[in-house]
């Protein structure tokens, strides 16, 4: 009797534990349902309060008190995401750790039984038995209950994304007036649902101009072709906000004409930004019918030519796309010796710089929800290609010279709107792309995969930064990562704070600049994430922020262009106006800066 005391004593101590950790799983598994319930029923965010506090806004646009309010309660919004996010998280986890527990224990009383048959076990067989049924129930009903929690925190995740997230598409958009934010899904395999709208009326404000420049921030060199008087990609040489232009003007006024060389109409609709070699500049532009690319001479701004893209895909049905995104969102890319473009039916062609067709081809059409909107970029002599889409995304290398494919390499990542950046960061050069869920880099000679990190989410619109060793990227309702490059590249630091849907961030060695989309600019450093100022700007952006001589040009969605000094402290430079609305980056050159607005490509400068 003596040997049967021990294991009668952990025999009722496991089935403590399994009672113990049955009742703590029952009641996370109440938990999670009634946090559905709740967010089901509420709406957490409060949408009706900050729409009618946007209403009143736009009566009483200088009401900055009022704006303060609006911007304290996204923000609030924000931190509830994030901290919902987090509960139902752990309540999945900590309904895991129930269960396994409740099992571990059960395995241990049988392995008791199994392995001591010496022992006399006919009260506990006699009771076991006698209780079968009900074990069979209680087991076939706590499975189902946590099988049920665990649909209900699923379904938690999916009501918060359409609750919780509000914000712009991820593209370049329409012409609304300024948005603080957008309620939309997050789920690229359904269709595009009715966004709820808050809007914000333009509140202009005069800051101190013509302060002294600070000192220029150091750069990557990059393969991509450049020379001090081009800008041959989106965001500049390899794509990731510095340029090399010098003599860059401060003031200018679209209205007046001062400091404006010249501006010029475009013929089609086009989000793309302009791209500049040996004094032309390159743009596309598109509709549901018709596509075409245009050469401007940068002296004069008259078009030198016009070159139709037709009969390139075997579809004559244009692909959907939102009224925000259109047919011709990407940027072109050019070397010198030809144009490369692509448009949203996913037709990619190359032409001489006199505008003769090089080359054409079908990528197919990309099952893109809101339109096919990354732009190409340049390594050596290979066009890369950013083909983030629902069921395949890749990334591609076609030969500058005939089209043809160098490599694709298979890309395990959900539809996203960003573009890539190619960097030299220290001992190689680097393809950099930001997708939900990875930031990764690949071999551009190759397409080899260099590395991955988990650190983003989401729909994802704005291109990574690079500078001094370290990447940059963001996405709204994800996070802000600094990856630490080297051996094996890790996060070193993230913020939530402010996020971006739409502009990219830019770095130097020592700052990084991030714009939201409804208008807050930040500067962060680099290797801390210290914030060290941030700015209101009234409207909202769309443009992403270019640096040039110390510098930093960011253009917001009514035109105005916010200089200020790349430094710690924020110093105003200037806020000249365009007179149109834009939603563009600009392109630099040669002392020049070119906007593309709503309806004209300006020319600024001497």
């Amino acid at each position: 009797m003596l040997k049967d005391l021990p294991i009668k004593d952990n025999t009722n101590l496991w089935r403590k534990i399994i009672l113990i950790a049955g009742i703590f799983s029952f009641v996370i598994c109440i938990l999670l349902i009634a946090n559905y319930i709740q967010i089901k029923k509420a709406d957490p965010i409060n949408m009706t309060v900050i729409n009618t506090l946007v209403n009143r806004l736009n009566q009483t646009p200088n009401d900055t008190l009022l704006r303060d309010q609006i911007r304290t309660l996204d923000l609030l919004s924000r931190k509830a995401y994030f901290t919902n996010q987090w509960q139902i998280r752990m309540g999945g986890y900590l309904l895991l750790f129930g269960i396994a527990v409740m099992l571990i224990a059960y395995q241990f009383i049988s392995f008791g039984r199994k392995t001591n048959p010496d022992i006399p076990t006919g009260d506990i067989e006699s009771a076991i038995l006698s209780q079968k049924t009900a074990r069979k129930w209680i087991a076939v009903s706590g499975i189902s209950l946590s099988v049920v929690a665990l649909f209900f925190a699923f379904l938690s995740h999916n009501e918060l994304n359409s609750k919780f997230k509000p914000s712009t598409q991820p593209i370049v958009k329409n012409d609304l007036t300024d948005t603080v934010k957008q309620a939309k899904l997050n789920e690229v395999d359904k269709p595009i649902q009715d966004t709820v709208k808050s809007k914000v009326a333009n509140v202009g404000n005069e800051i101190a101009k013509n302060q002294t420049a600070g000192d220029e921030p150091k750069t990557a060199k990059t393969n991509v072709p450049e020379s001090k008087d081009n800008d041959p990609t989106f965001r500049g040489p390899g794509g990731y906000g510095i340029v090399p232009q010098k003599n860059i003007p401060v003031s200018w006024d679209g209205k007046t004409g001062k400091n404006i060389a010249w501006k010029t109409e475009i013929p089609l609709p086009g989000y793309n930004s302009p791209v500049v070699w040996g004094g032309k500049i390159f743009l596309t532009g598109a509709n549901a019918t018709k596509r075409e690319i245009y050469c401007i001479d940068g002296g004069s701004g008259k078009i030198l030519w016009t070159t139709p893209v037709e009969k390139v895909s075997s579809s004559a049905q244009a692909p959907t796309v939102s009224e925000g995104t259109g047919y011709s969102a990407p940027t072109a890319a050019t070397d010198g010796k030809g144009v490369y473009v692509i448009f949203a039916n996913g037709d990619i062609v190359a032409l001489g710089m006199d505008g003769k067709k090089v080359w054409a081809k079908s990528l197919g059409v990309p099952q893109n929800h809101y339109g096919h909107s990354s732009s190409l970029m340049i390594y050596k002599d290979k066009v890369i290609v950013q083909f983030d889409q629902k069921g395949g995304s890749k990334l591609m290398a076609l030969s500058t010279q005939t089209g043809q494919t160098i490599w694709s390499t298979n890309r395990s990542v959900k539809v996203s709107w960003s573009s890539p950046i190619v960097a030299f960061t220290g001992k190689r050069t680097e393809i950099i792309l930001a997708a939900e869920p990875f930031v990764a880099s690949y071999n551009p000679a190759t397409g080899e995969e260099l590395w991955k990190l988990d650190c983003i989410s989401g729909e994802v619109g704005p291109s990574p930064a690079y500078a001094n060793g370290m990447v940059f990227s963001v996405n709204d309702y994800s996070k802000l990562a600094a990856i630490q490059l080297g051996d094996q590249p890790k996060v070193i630091w993230e913020n939530t704070d402010y996020l971006s849907d739409v502009p990219s961030p830019v770095a130097t060695d020592k700052y990084l600049f991030l714009s939201t989309s409804y208008g807050t600019v930040v500067c962060y450093d680099t290797q801390t994430g210290k914030k060290y100022w941030d700015k209101e700007l009234n409207n909202s952006v769309y443009a992403s922020p270019i640096i040039a001589e110390g510098k930093v040009y960011l253009l917001d969605r009514t035109g105005i262009m916010h200089i200020f000094k790349a430094d710690q402290t924020y110093v105003s430079l200037g806020e000249p106006k365009l007179g149109e609305k834009s939603d563009c980056t600009p392109a630099f050159s040669n002392g020049r800066i070119y906007i593309r607005g709503e309806k004209n490509l300006y020319c600024i400068g001497k």
